[in-house]
């Protein structure tokens, strides 16, 4: 089994390392890795029983590191099982958070044409002291339109710790199934 994330301000890679550690206290070794440093060999991919992908949406798509694997896994002529999380402030609203009811994560498998065993969305974090200052304006813009939180000096966490740890229990239950 393989886990990998994208990443821009860390949000998804604490998400793949709680899922990591969720399945190795299952017995599951999994050790999450960055999409940035690598990209893993297509014989490593073949090979896999089931590929976790957590990839971060910026400004509306997942962020390249994950389209180039996702390439790379949609080349593959018998590829793995395949999980699927985006990461992004849309599924800090109620009902956001799944692959019909995300519009990043529905429009990101459609475009894609993959079939995920499984697919959800987490919130990420908003964390504009953080960002650089073009990114904070952006952000803030995107969220004057959507309704979320606006004000610069605000970081709030509104990542579901408890369904990234339902996720890895349905990773488990697939890996053992």
């Amino acid at each position: 089994m393989l886990l990998f994330y994208a990443t821009r301000d860390g949000q998804s890679r604490r998400i793949a390392e709680r899922i990591a550690a969720r399945l190795a206290e299952a017995g599951i070794g999994a050790t999450a890795l960055d999409l940035a440093e690598k990209l893993p060999a297509a014989g490593d991919l073949a090979r896999a029983c089931l590929l976790v992908v957590i990839a971060s949406v910026r400004y509306g798509y997942p962020l390249p590191e994950s389209e180039r694997l996702i390439s790379l896994y949609n080349a593959l002529p018998d590829p793995p099982r395949l999980a699927l999380a985006s990461v992004n402030l849309t599924a800090r609203k109620p009902n956001k958070n799944t692959a019909q009811t995300n519009p990043y994560l529905r429009k990101w498998i459609k475009r894609r044409k993959l079939n995920p065993a499984l697919a959800t969305a987490f919130a990420g974090c908003l964390d504009y002291p953080h960002y650089r200052w073009i990114d904070r304006q952006i952000i803030r813009l995107i969220m004057t339109m959507t309704g979320g939180e606006t004000d610069p000096k605000a970081q709030i966490e509104y990542t579901n710790w408890g369904a990234v740890d339902a996720f890895a229990a349905q990773i488990i239950a697939l890996i053992a199934g």
